[in-house]
């Protein structure tokens, strides 16, 4: 994950000092996230199947490869915006691939008596990666710039390839007597109508793709426009507004698991979503660097609680044999529907600039989150008023 997010810092500061395009930034939120919708489903079929140690790999393979390209492009000087989104696309393809395979990974670990804690720890290093990648990429952009930090952002990928030859967890080893149905376009679509009645799977599904379709990833792709009206466009004060969120997500991970205290239920996916929307409506409202930071960090453990929490319910909750299924069809919620950001940010700033876009798109999250949840509530209480 640091160097996923390496790539991101250097890749999206070159394309902003070379083309300087709001448009281009939601593009590059669009083309990079439209994998994560078309494939997540067929992906975790893969997973349901297949050796998940092996997919992962291939993903990883691809990370670094794209990386490679990256590198050549820009000691080439041949950088064009058609190959970086055809990059782009294959980044996003990778880490579609990638996350069912490492989600069933890691119930197989742990079984699901832990799997909460296990999922709380998990986003915990991945937000720790959010929040090294930034740093690392900074120190790599100014010490030894783009061309040379991309190269060696490749190198990251090496230790998680080679753990997956060591591990003999296959995702698949505590379960491995039960059937596993067979792969295709019919039976991808059949997961909608598998989870349709069960209204607190849909109920994660919905705040996950709230999230995801109104600010998602173009925090990463228009905080250097936000860098420099805050006067920080230099490559470390650019960078510490991305550490920030990093860094409220793994102290935010630490409490979670430290006092347990936050259940997984709806109602506290509900109230951290909502906090997470109301950071970010002031991050765009603020022309202080310093809430800016503040708030930030109030963001990133907002977004951790609630994507943790949606995440555990969906895993505890999928049927052992569509497992992966059920989890790539939140990988499309999740992580598909941030190309929507590209539109409600990226596209839209280009209109009426990225502050009063990503504002706008903060109060309509605020907006959805609250209909989710008085939905969410008032299907308890029937279910509650029929049981008496």
């Amino acid at each position: 994950m640091m160097a996923d997010n390496i790539e991101h810092v250097i890749t999206y500061w070159v394309l902003w000092q070379r083309f300087h395009s709001p448009a281009l930034a939601g593009f590059e939120v669009i083309s990079h996230w439209l994998p994560f919708l078309l494939l997540s489903v067929p992906f975790g079929q893969l997973a349901d199947r297949y050796d998940c140690r092996r997919i992962i790999q291939i993903g990883a393979v691809l990370f670094a490869l794209v990386s490679i390209a990256w590198g050549v492009l820009f000691a080439t000087g041949t950088l064009t915006v058609w190959a970086a989104c055809v990059l782009l696309v294959l980044h996003g393809t990778a880490g579609a691939l990638w996350g069912p395979a490492e989600q069933l990974m890691l119930h197989d670990f742990v079984g699901p008596a832990e799997l909460p804690s296990a999922v709380r720890l998990n986003s915990t290093f991945r937000s720790l990666g959010i929040l090294f990648g930034p740093v690392v990429g900074a120190v790599l952009l100014v010490g030894l710039g783009a061309e040379a930090g991309i190269f060696v952002n490749a190198l990251f990928y090496i230790p998680l390839i080679v753990f997956l030859f060591v591990t003999k967890v296959t995702g698949h080893t505590r379960d491995a007597h039960v059937p596993r149905p067979r792969a295709g376009f019919r039976e991808a679509f059949s997961t909608l109508r598998l989870i349709r009645t069960d209204r607190t799977l849909v109920s994660m599904l919905v705040l996950a793709g709230l999230g995801s379709f109104f600010i998602g990833a173009s925090l990463q792709t228009t905080m250097p426009a936000f860098a420099d009206r805050f006067g920080a466009g230099d490559g470390i004060a650019y960078s510490a507004l991305l550490f920030a969120v990093g860094a409220g997500g793994v102290v935010g991970g630490v409490l979670l698991e430290a006092t347990r205290r936050i259940p997984s239920t709806v109602g506290a996916a509900v109230v951290s979503t909502f906090a997470y929307g109301v950071a970010i409506l002031l991050f765009a409202l603020t022309g202080w660097y310093w809430i800016a930071l503040l708030l930030l960090f109030v963001a990133g453990a907002a977004n951790l609680a609630s994507m943790s929490i949606s995440q555990t319910v969906v895993q505890l909750l999928a049927p052992p044999a569509e497992r992966g299924r059920v989890v790539g069809l939140y990988g499309v919620s999740a992580n598909g529907l941030r190309m929507g950001s590209g539109l409600t940010v990226g596209l839209v700033g280009q209109a009426i600039g990225v502050g009063p876009a990503l504002a706008w798109s903060s109060a309509a999250l605020l907006v959805g989150t609250a209909v989710a949840g008085a939905v969410a509530a008032r299907g308890r209480t029937r279910r509650i008023a029929a049981a008496r």
